[in-house]
């Protein structure tokens, strides 16, 4: 199986300005991802739009394609490396890998377990998800969330805590069901790559800011034209589905008058008698 693994790298950041080049152990973040994926793949490069980026991983020996500044997504940028690389090395592939610049303790094991899946031809998309550790990180918004159906496909991905566990504590929620992290990488059949960049951006995606989102509706699209007979397939469109969160708001309201309801028609002196009694225990 001939993959390509490419490594996106901005160096504009809202929170950390030219992350991919911080030094690590003496090595910039980005070499470190270089050589975990040279280790799966020589056809590793770097998709970049910034010069420093470029130059400084032409100096440690790695493969660097320079791109557009306009890209909305990695995934955006890692098409058009593609593209760029297929014409200049006259080379065809069977996986793309999309790696994030920014993850230089990623194993290369898990790279090769991504790879795995498209050994199955049906797999025309997949990504990798870990169980939280911690109930915490659970509502972390800087951690993304995956749920999955039993066949393991990604239902929906969000920065808020999913699935919701309604009657319980927060801090019972890991004990109740499993949470799934998104980890940032993901694989590609190359004509599903070029295809999901072209779809336009969503709602969801905007409103979340995460392009698993439009990733999904690409495989959705795919799934529908394999599985049944149409003769045009629809686009698909997320939407926001607010029910269950207004459901447990009614449900919380409900709770709150009835509440009041059965302490307004206590008689007076059982409420008086219940005061004694506490004031009673508290001496």
């Amino acid at each position: 199986m001939n993959v390509l693994i490419l490594i996106p790298a901005r160096y504009a950041s809202t929170r950390f300005p030219g992350k991919p080049l911080a030094e690590i152990g003496g090595k910039p973040m980005i070499q470190h991802v270089v050589e975990k994926a040279q280790l799966v793949s020589q056809d590793a490069f770097v998709a970049t739009d910034d010069q420093r980026i470029y130059d400084r991983v032409v100096g440690f020996g790695g493969k660097v394609v320079m791109t557009s500044a306009d890209h909305k997504s990695g995934t955006d940028r890692c098409c058009e490396a593609y593209r760029h690389i297929v014409a200049d090395y006259r080379k065809t592939y069977d996986v793309v890998v999309n790696i994030q610049g920014d993850e230089p303790f990623i194993q290369p094991d898990q790279v090769r377990a991504l790879i795995a899946c498209f050994e199955d031809p049906r797999i025309q998309i997949a990504t990798l998800a870990k169980q939280f550790d911690t109930n915490a990180d659970i509502f972390d918004p800087n951690k993304v969330k995956v749920v999955c159906s039993s066949l393991q496909t990604a239902l929906y991905f969000s920065r808020s805590a999913i699935p919701y566990c309604r009657g319980k504590e927060q801090g019972e929620w890991s004990a109740v069901i499993p949470f799934y992290k998104h980890v940032g990488m993901y694989a590609y059949r190359p004509e599903v790559l070029r295809e999901i960049t072209a779809l336009p951006q969503g709602k969801l995606e905007k409103a979340e800011s995460l392009e698993a989102l439009n990733n999904a509706r690409g495989f959705i699209r795919r799934e529908l034209a394999r599985t049944i007979n149409l003769r045009n397939t629809p686009d698909i469109t997320f939407v926001m589905d607010q029910s269950i969160e207004y459901g447990v708001n009614m449900s919380h309201k409900i709770d709150e008058v009835i509440a009041a309801d059965e302490q307004a028609q206590k008689p007076e002196n059982e409420v008086v008698e219940d005061t004694e009694e506490t004031e009673e225990g508290d001496e």
